[in-house]
């Protein structure tokens, strides 16, 4: 199995999982789906086209600087009435948005070799425009990183590469999120279709700390 990895960072990002009617929440994480959805825009595929194979990749990430948690205040118009389910163009309503100030992620996806290898060259020169959570939170940083296709798998590939701050090994441990197959946390943000259909599973996730250049640790999440 190899690996790809990619640089989240931006001033703001937003990754929801779980956001319902006017309010809109956020991860302290990027979310599967979210991810997906930034390489389904690099690769230009349509938000109607299946997501299977990227779906099946295993998702990890390692935490570089922790986002400080925000709210952003916003108002909508022509909100939908629950009743008839037609927007009603006279009110308006407060939309809380939360998002994540300064964080930045290192992820990566394990797969097919093949498969990666050509998210990586979208990723290089995307089709869409690229974004972190949601489309007014550009990065910051490119997310290609030009040796990002690594032949390790997901966690020795997050343990070794340097930090994104620095370029070195840090002193500190960082905090990785790993992708399990029974066993973990729950995150509702497994595509099970097209992402224009709206429907997510859910995903085990395990979280741990390790120093980067620790690759030769063993992967206990690995199925």
């Amino acid at each position: 199995m190899a690996t790809l990895l990619l640089r989240l960072a931006g001033p703001m990002q937003s990754w929801g999982t779980t956001s319902r009617f006017d309010e809109r929440d956020t991860q302290q994480e990027p979310s599967k789906s979210g991810v997906l959805g930034l390489v389904c825009a690099a690769l230009g595929r349509d938000r109607a086209e299946p997501v299977d194979d990227l779906a099946a990749l295993r998702m990890g990430v390692r935490v570089e600087r922790e986002g400080v948690p925000l709210r952003d205040y916003q108002t909508a118009t022509g909100v939908l009435i629950a009743s008839s389910g037609k927007p009603d163009q006279e009110r308006t309503v407060v939309s809380p948005r939360y998002y994540l100030a300064d964080a930045v992620f290192l992820v990566g996806l394990e797969g097919d070799r093949g498969l990666l290898a050509s998210i990586h060259q979208a990723l290089a020169s995307p089709v869409w425009s690229l974004a972190l959570g949601r489309k007014s939170y550009v990065p910051s940083l490119p997310v290609y990183l030009p040796d990002g296709v690594s032949e390790q798998p997901l966690r020795a590939a997050l343990a070794a590469w340097p930090c994104l701050l620095t370029g070195e090994v840090p002193q500190v441990p960082r905090r990785v999120l790993l992708e399990h197959p029974s066993e973990g946390s729950v995150r509702l943000d497994q595509p099970v279709a097209a992402f224009a259909e709206r429907r997510f599973g859910p995903r085990f996730v395990k979280s741990e700390l390790f120093f980067t250049g620790a690759s030769h640790v063993p992967d206990p999440t690995a199925a």
